[in-house]
């Protein structure tokens, strides 16, 4: 007996999670990986210099522009795009092997990359993360003391073109309550793993067995 599959052709699951700047989208990622240790964080690159305690290869590739052009050029990445004046980008020889081998992978990138994956790689879960207001993410800002008042004011106006586009994704999170959040990622994250797409990949032996198993 045969089954009828609408598996994704790949075991692993990529996760993509967006939110503008003060969001929260770093914490509520650690707070996940610290849950489901099976995901692994891809590490971008980019060109804008680290901050206080950021290192090499395990927050950001911290690379220089000509060293970003060229790896553009061999076709390194997956999608690139240009924030607040630098240059990110997702490493696409990693990514699609790692979840061609079943891992399950999971981008912090903006919006405009998330596009990009969503036309490339279509079986993508796609994240947005909300603040619950303006207020909150001018004080989220502010406390986090790492721009002048003027960066602040720039990335308050770019966060309002970032959360107009939270419709174009598969799920949304507002991140009032922060244990509430990660909650609420972490079910994203357990029901996209038990589609019937992703079980016919994962257990295709097991299914094999129980499907032609005589009684």
């Amino acid at each position: 007996m045969s089954i009828t599959t609408k598996a994704p052709g790949a075991a692993g699951c990529l996760f993509v999670v967006a939110a503008p700047s003060g969001g929260g989208k770093s914490s509520m990622v650690n707070a996940l990986l610290e849950r489901e240790p099976g995901i692994r964080l891809s590490i971008s690159y980019t060109t804008r210099p680290p901050r206080p305690a950021e290192s090499e290869g395990q927050h950001y590739h911290f690379v220089d522009v000509p060293q970003f052009l060229a790896l553009k050029e061999r076709g390194e990445f997956l999608e690139q795009a240009f924030v607040h004046g630098n240059w990110y980008a997702t490493s696409a020889t990693w990514l699609k092997a790692q979840v061609a081998a079943g891992q399950d992978v999971l981008l912090e990138i903006d919006w405009q990359g998330a596009a990009q994956v969503r036309r490339l790689i279509p079986g993508s879960v796609q994240i947005f993360i909300l603040p619950p207001s303006i207020d909150a993410l001018r004080e989220r800002l502010e406390k986090r003391g790492q721009d002048p008042a003027d960066v602040i004011v720039q990335r308050l106006a770019a966060a309002r073109e970032e959360m107009r586009h939270c419709g174009e994704f598969d799920y949304v999170i507002m991140n009032q309550d922060f244990a509430r959040a990660v909650d609420d990622l972490s079910a994203i994250v357990r029901a996209a793993r038990l589609t019937a797409a992703r079980q016919q990949v994962r257990h295709a032996k097991a299914l094999a067995q129980l499907l032609t198993s005589e009684t």
